[in-house]
């Protein structure tokens, strides 16, 4: 079961991340959207918004840039694994604060207001309670980390990834002993990816680069059928006009007998 889960459910999760969402945005072009609620409540919106986007931007890729650089890099620059670690560890506790403190708000005028609820779907709902719980996680590994700061622990999640990333085989031996903490992040993490082409993070691919050129208002094309027109009625019959035209003589019409 571990290695299904840690060195084949990757593979499922990245797959069918990448393929449905390419058949989402070919199939219905016009759900690729976020569908924001920021009319609503936009003051709480925007507090909530800003610190959930920019921690998760924070966390994204310094998850990237820390899981994905090999570790021979870190050596050669002369960074230490537990110096890595206690970076990590800090810059990721504090966006791990500010996404969970944004996302709370989110999720609170979400769940609390009437006109937001009626507008959200579960899709919406259980997306954001996902990401809330994998921070509320994420947050928690810094507390295991804690009790051990050589970095080993942190190697380990780095050969995994490296692994995966790289088809190398027996990727999921390498985190066989870490703690369960760390397993749970890396299976509900995969399954955020899974999910993804079915909600609203599908706005992630393109909200950053496509309205950098493209500004505008966003389309919206409902899904429901347009209403029927009535048929055109055609013209009733009636008497002829008459005619008022002079004759090339000059003289007014004869009337008619």
């Amino acid at each position: 079961m571990h290695n299904f889960l840690f060195g084949i459910y990757p593979y499922i999760a990245i797959t069918v991340m990448v393929m449905a969402s390419i058949a989402r945005y070919e199939r219905d072009p016009f759900t690729w959207k976020s569908k924001s609620s920021q009319l609503l409540r936009k003051r709480q919106f925007v507090l909530g918004s800003t610190l959930f986007h920019v921690g998760v931007l924070v966390i994204f890729f310094g998850h990237l840039a820390g899981l994905l650089t090999p570790i021979a890099v870190f050596d050669t620059l002369g960074v230490g694994h537990g110096a890595k670690q206690v970076l990590a560890m800090g810059a990721g506790g504090i966006a791990g604060l500010m996404a969970l403190a944004g996302g709370a708000i989110l999720l609170h005028r979400r769940l609390t207001d009437p006109r937001i609820k009626a507008h959200s779907t579960l899709a919406d709902t259980g997306i954001l309670a996902l990401l809330l719980a994998q921070l509320v996680l994420g947050l928690g590994s810094i507390l295991v980390s804690l009790q051990h700061l050589d970095g080993h622990e942190m190697t380990r999640l780095m050969a995994w990834a490296q692994g995966i990333a790289y088809f190398r085989p027996g990727a999921a031996d390498q985190i066989a002993q870490t703690h369960w903490i760390f397993k749970a992040h890396i299976f509900l993490g995969l399954t955020i990816f899974l999910l993804f082409p079915f909600t609203r993070l599908v706005h992630i691919v393109s909200a950053p680069v496509r309205y950098l050129w493209r500004p505008g208002y966003q389309i919206v094309r409902s899904r429901r059928a347009p209403p029927r027109m009535a048929p055109a009625r055609a013209p009733q019959p009636g008497p002829a006009p008459q005619s008022t035209a002079r004759p090339l003589g000059g003289s007014a019409p004869m009337p008619a007998e």
